[in-house]
């Protein structure tokens, strides 16, 4: 389970920019980035990545995405990507994706069967605003990719539905209906494709690759407290209104008892997360002045905006608005006389 926001940029993406004449010196120049986050071992926020693809369709025109997926080779992918290219089938090859997700990015990968469709959506558990579309189509068309290259036919998607504007070379390329400025994304797979084999299946790599990938997933598992885990749950949920115990010790798999006793045993309670939780999110959403004051109520799961007040000022002891003065030209900043 992903629990903090870091993401790991694998070699092979940073090689397929250098193939498109894309400098990592003009990127993080106006994207903003710190140099580390090009290190081998290097990460950035979600905030930091979509800013990263927000510059890389500026740089690279609107079509980035797919440009991006078709300069990037199987053979260099990591072993969380490679897994899935030799999975038994393209259904097994969509969840191993989802599986393993987890390993680089702090992002649900959500795989349901719906009549005789399969839909794929995504949701970045820290994104405060909407998913960049060129990497909406980054990752859309790795998915088409790795299906066509495991089986070895040109399938086509069902249908897709993507929030950006009409793209003719993404219409050629999938080659299926696409509806476009839509209000998310999501692309949906045939059923019957589900079972078609991918000749690339190698059994005895599979099993080597998910046994390194199993220990990775179970150290940060078992490396993270249930403190931790818990404030990821809450993060994620607060947007559906204010999460209960119930709900989250149903989404984490332990009973309501147990959970509030090993909260206990780490000096916590559920009540004083959800409240800490609120908190911090509280001060981050209001760094971003993209975002009303009535809309952070609503993501923080408050029933309105006075009750918002009312926890802001017991937190900081100032209301929302005079916090978000602080900021240089905030739309809340206090006009200065002098």
């Amino acid at each position: 389970m992903q629990t903090r926001d870091r993401i790991k940029t694998p070699d092979t993406f940073w090689k397929a920019l250098e193939s498109l004449s894309i400098s990592r010196a003009v990127l993080m120049r106006d994207a903003n980035l710190p140099s580390r986050v090009f290190s081998s071992e290097g990460r950035m926020t979600t905030r930091q990545l979509f800013a990263m693809w927000e510059v890389l369709q500026t740089l690279g025109g609107d079509d980035i995405g797919l440009a991006v997926t078709e300069t990037m080779h199987e053979a260099t992918l990591p072993p969380s990507f490679l897994v899935a290219f030799h999975a038994k089938n393209v259904g097994e090859a969509l969840y191993r994706v989802a599986r393993f997700k987890a390993l680089c990015a702090p992002e649900e990968f959500r795989v349901a069967v719906e009549g005789d469709g399969c839909a794929v959506t995504t949701a970045w558990t820290y994104a405060k605003q909407t998913e960049p579309d060129a990497l909406t189509d980054a990752t859309f068309t790795f998915l088409v990719n790795m299906v066509r290259a495991g089986t070895g036919q040109t399938l086509s998607p069902k249908g897709i539905e993507l929030r950006r504007s009409r793209s003719e070379r993404l219409e050629t390329w999938y080659d299926c209906p696409i509806s476009w400025n839509a209000p998310h994304a999501r692309i949906t797979f045939n059923k019957a494709d589900l079972e078609i084999p991918f000749t690339s299946y190698n059994s005895e790599l599979l099993a080597m690759l998910d046994a390194a990938l199993n220990a990775d997933l179970n150290k940060a598992e078992n490396s993270t407290s249930l403190t931790d885990q818990v404030r990821w749950h809450l993060r994620r949920a607060l947007t559906a209104g204010r999460p209960e115990l119930r709900s989250i010790a149903r989404d984490m798999a332990i009973s309501e008892r147990s959970l509030q006793r090993h909260l206990k045993s780490e000096g916590h309670s559920f009540k004083s997360l959800l409240s800490d939780t609120r908190r911090q999110l509280a001060r981050e959403y209001l760094d971003e002045p993209y975002f009303d004051i009535s809309e952070i109520a609503y993501l923080l799961g408050y029933e309105d905006q006075g009750s918002f007040y009312r926890a802001f000022q017991k937190w900081e002891h100032q209301t929302p608005a005079e916090w978000r003065s602080r900021i240089p030209d905030s739309p809340d900043k206090v006009p200065n006389d002098t």
